[in-house]
């Protein structure tokens, strides 16, 4: 791609032997003909990676892929930080490594629904009682009746903070709560799906919050981060780990209306406005439930892998079987969601696949997951026995990579066919 078409499409410069900014964990893949695999539907789906990157839109990217609970690929492309659209030619390059903590942004939705399952297994909330009923303030307004399984299944209908609300009320977790008690909601009987970019993330958490006396912060290390073993994992960092995380950068080509309307409406920004916002040490380090969990491609999918396990982790019971069913179960039909125009079929707390085509491939059914600002992609599939998670430091709307990014999941679905008895088994 020569300079002229990397300005025109707002991309970096990519390298043309890719072995020179690869990293494997070599400590940790296995072989796949040591797990019955064909190495090379295996290596078709590395492939698939590294024609994303190829496509530019991604400085950075890292890949992590289970088989039956084993690692097949854990590898990491590019760079953290240094090579953006923009950045100087002589800017310093720090390698992206497959330890290099990666903003989850969307993705982190799934981990925060998950622990507000694992409060309703300690019987400490039910999730149909409404949101009022732990914090009575959130009734104003008409909103005496939505309930938490309406927020988790994005049925809350409180799906934007106000218009002109500044970004930086992102990081005063007393003001956000005051404006969203404030708000009027666009409806109350879940009736509408409507994505909750960053709203519904703070109403589960005042809700935990207000149920256990601890910040969610404490749940999520005491629940899942130690228990799972995780080195990162965190809502942001803390100030000493601000050098370590991967930078994100705005690249393709600007949104025009109409993808920049729904971008400004789910997310209260224009993307030069979210890349700043994101990139800012205050966001990075404060605690943001619905969109700024911090780790690894390889920690995500041990989280997920964990869920496909039923709840189980190295004998280690994280939660019951019982809750990851009831966390990936279907929550309404399939319908128009009304922040991103898009027919969603979601659970409460997480996107599901479908069959013959959906959110995560062909015959995708029993897959579960959740998008990160569009371009992270992060599930598990019970019929493939197999647990996923592409991260990357681009963020990219509408742009030339699409293809490339949908035909990596259906590379990811072709090398490993579906399954359906042991998907039945997997998360029964």
């Amino acid at each position: 791609m020569n300079r002229l078409t990397r300005r025109a499409l707002n991309t970096i410069a990519v390298p043309t032997d890719l072995a020179s900014v690869t990293d494997i964990d070599t400590s940790r893949e296995e072989a796949p003909e040591d797990l019955g695999l064909d190495p090379a539907a295996v290596a078709s789906v590395w492939r698939a990676a590294e024609n994303l990157y190829r496509t530019g839109v991604h400085p950075g990217l890292q890949l992590c892929l289970r088989y039956r609970g084993r690692i097949l690929l854990n590898r990491a492309l590019g760079h953290a930080s240094g090579n953006g659209p923009h950045d100087a030619p002589d800017a310093p390059r720090v390698a992206m490594s497959t330890d290099t903590p990666v903003c989850y942004f969307s993705a982190s939705k799934a981990v925060t629904a998950l622990l507000i399952h694992m409060l309703a297994e300690q019987g400490r909330i039910n999730l149909r009682h409404p949101v009022a009923f732990y914090c009575p303030e959130f009734a104003q307004n008409g909103k005496q009746t939505i309930t938490i399984h309406q927020i988790l299944s994005h049925r809350g209908g409180i799906p934007a903070i106000p218009k002109d609300t500044p970004l930086d009320t992102l990081w005063d977790r007393d003001a956000i709560w005051r404006i969203l008690c404030g708000a009027v909601p666009v409806e109350v009987d879940g009736s509408k799906l409507a994505y909750h970019a960053i709203t519904g993330g703070f109403v589960l958490q005042r809700v935990l919050e207000t149920v256990t006396g601890a910040p969610i912060e404490a749940f999520l290390d005491s629940h899942l981060r130690q228990p799972l073993g995780m080195r990162w994992f965190t809502y942001g960092v803390t100030p000493d780990h601000l050098p370590d995380l991967a930078r994100n950068y705005a690249t393709g080509p600007a949104p025009r209306f109409p993808v920049s309307w729904v971008l400004r409406r789910a997310l209260g920004g224009d993307i030069g406005t979210i890349e700043s916002t994101v990139n800012d040490p205050r966001f990075q380090e404060a605690v943001v439930p619905a969109g700024n969990l911090c780790g690894t491609a390889e920690e995500m999918s041990r989280f997920f892998q964990m869920m496909l396990d039923g709840g189980l982790w190295q004998e280690q019971t994280i939660c019951r079987p019982s809750t990851i069913r009831r966390a990936i179960e279907q929550s309404g039909p399939i319908q128009l969601d009304r922040t991103m125009m898009v027919p969603m079929r979601f659970s409460p707390g997480f996107m599901l696949g479908g069959n013959p085509f959906g959110f995560w491939g062909p015959q995708s059914r029993e897959a579960f997951g959740h998008l990160g600002l569009i371009n992270k992609l992060c599930w598990a599939d019970a019929a493939r026995d197999i647990s996923v998670s592409l991260v990357n430091t681009g963020l990219p709307i509408l742009a030339h990579h699409i293809p490339a990014l949908i035909r990596f999941v259906t590379t990811v679905c072709r090398a490993f066919p579906v399954t359906p008895a042991d998907g039945q088994h997997r998360v029964a």
